[in-house]
């Protein structure tokens, strides 16, 4: 059996529970071990455009990297826009492309660049609301949208830039459907789709039948994580509340209990192999909430690890986060990654390497991969958990296997050991020692 062992002192951890999941989720065979990079088109380059990421893209591959998902690429609402540029969740036309980014033909080029380079592409899908001058309000019936006591269309919290839809009516429902299908004739490989689980169950069910009758190859992404949405025909729900409990870990306010939990609830309430979108950070969390080194300190490491050893966990990785770059972006504004950070040698070398080593971890083990519902087993008896601080646990599939080794408290030194990957190591200094000791004495 094949040993390798991630030692990773961090605030953070988990535990195993088997239980009866729902029933398993089908997916495509391409998706199992696939990592995902968040796209934000409009950031990513000095230029903001498809023809000027597509320079980057190799980059992002060669890092290990399969899905692009790219957020909204389509015309974005005048009417009560936020800031200058205003939200890409605000669309006003599903069948076209926002300027800012190029046309439709730089669109297609893009996607047939990234399929040559071995991606797969997805785009971001909003089927809860529009903008408030979005076609629809003036050509559809009334009816498609969710209107007050005055007839005004229905904002939700402080989106003030969006009109609702109205999911009672089976015309709006039936062009939405019509909408998606016409990406699916694009070639797009499928879809992330935001706000998932305020859009009716049977919507979902019915949208994603009918596109995988034209593509049976589809990958959907929900944002949200009720287990229902698997139910749907999601394939990847996001794992909110393991970010948030390792947010809380890493900052002094949850422990260990409060961890287990997140992981347990998972095991139990979600199908075997459903996969969990993890992630340290992405555009919501960036923009509103700051970096992940605002968010976890010196443990955003360790965060990150677990994301691709969890499981069921899915790896997210957002723009500028695999050069380090500790800014929010602005999220009405161009706010660009600036293109210095790509040829910054201590980024390459501290920060794209660590990514590119887990990432291609990820791909090398089938036991920590999402689809695969691999044994996760705490080691109770491990001589090297001295008090509640630490945990051990393995990850088994076959001939296939990994250890985990985390220490529940500063310091937040990890050591990742598997002839490939290999950080800072002054935190396990004592145990390599007696490892060695032993060693000449065997």
């Amino acid at each position: 059996m094949k040993k390798i062992f991630l030692l990773i002192a961090a605030a953070i951890l988990f535990a195993a529970s088997c239980s009866t999941a729902p029933e398993k989720s089908s997916h495509a065979e391409w998706t199992k071990g696939s990592t995902v990079y968040e796209l934000n088109v409009r950031q990513f380059t000095p230029e903001g455009t498809f023809d000027a990421a597509l320079k980057r893209l190799p980059i992002i591959r060669n890092m290990g990297i399969d899905i692009l998902w790219l957020m909204p690429i389509y015309p974005i609402g005048e009417l009560n826009r936020k800031g200058t540029l205003g939200s890409y969740y605000a669309i006003r036309d599903y069948r076209a492309i926002n300027p800012e980014f190029g046309t439709m033909e730089d669109f297609e080029k893009f996607l047939a660049q990234a399929h040559e380079w071995g991606f797969k592409v997805i785009i971001d899908w909003v089927a809860n609301h529009t903008s408030p001058d979005h076609v629809w309000t003036v050509e559809k019936p009334a009816d498609w949208y969710v209107r007050d006591e005055n007839g005004d269309f229905v904002v939700e919290y402080d989106w003030t830039d969006i009109a609702k839809l109205n999911y009672g009516s089976k015309e709006m429902r039936a062009e939405m459907e019509s909408c998606m299908e016409f990406w699916v004739d694009k070639g797009v490989d499928g879809f992330r789709c935001d706000v998932a689980y305020q859009v009716p169950q049977d919507f979902w069910e019915n949208a994603i039948s009918r596109l995988k009758k034209k593509n049976p190859e589809l990958y959907f992404l929900a944002e949200g994580e009720e287990p229902w949405l698997h139910a749907a025909g999601f394939d990847a729900t996001y794992w909110w509340k393991l970010h948030h409990v390792m947010n809380d870990i890493a900052q002094g306010k949850a422990g260990k209990a409060e961890l287990l939990a997140v992981i347990n609830e998972s095991l139990k309430d979600y199908p075997s192999d459903a996969y969990r979108l993890a992630f340290i950070t992405n555009h919501d969390e960036n923009s509103w909430n700051g970096t992940e080194f605002e968010r976890m300190g010196k443990a955003w490491r360790a965060c990150e690890v677990l994301t691709c050893t969890l499981p069921g966990a899915q790896p997210l990785i957002y723009t500028g986060q695999e050069l380090g770059y500790n800014k929010r972006f602005e999220f009405f504004e161009k706010d660009p990654l600036p293109a210095e950070h790509w040829s910054n040698e201590d980024n390459i070398r501290n920060i794209y390497a660590f990514y590119f080593d887990l990432m291609n971890f990820y791909h090398d083990h089938p036991c920590v991969q999402a689809w695969s519902g691999a044994t996760f087993e705490v080691v109770e008896n491990d001589y090297r958990c001295i008090d509640d601080s630490w945990l051990s646990y393995n990850r088994i599939l076959g001939d296939d296997s990994i250890n985990v080794l985390i220490h529940l408290a500063e310091p937040f030194e990890t050591k990742v050991s598997n002839g490939a990957m290999v950080m800072d190591e002054s935190a396990f200094a004592d145990e390599a020692a007696a490892d060695s000791t032993a060693q000449t004495a065997e």
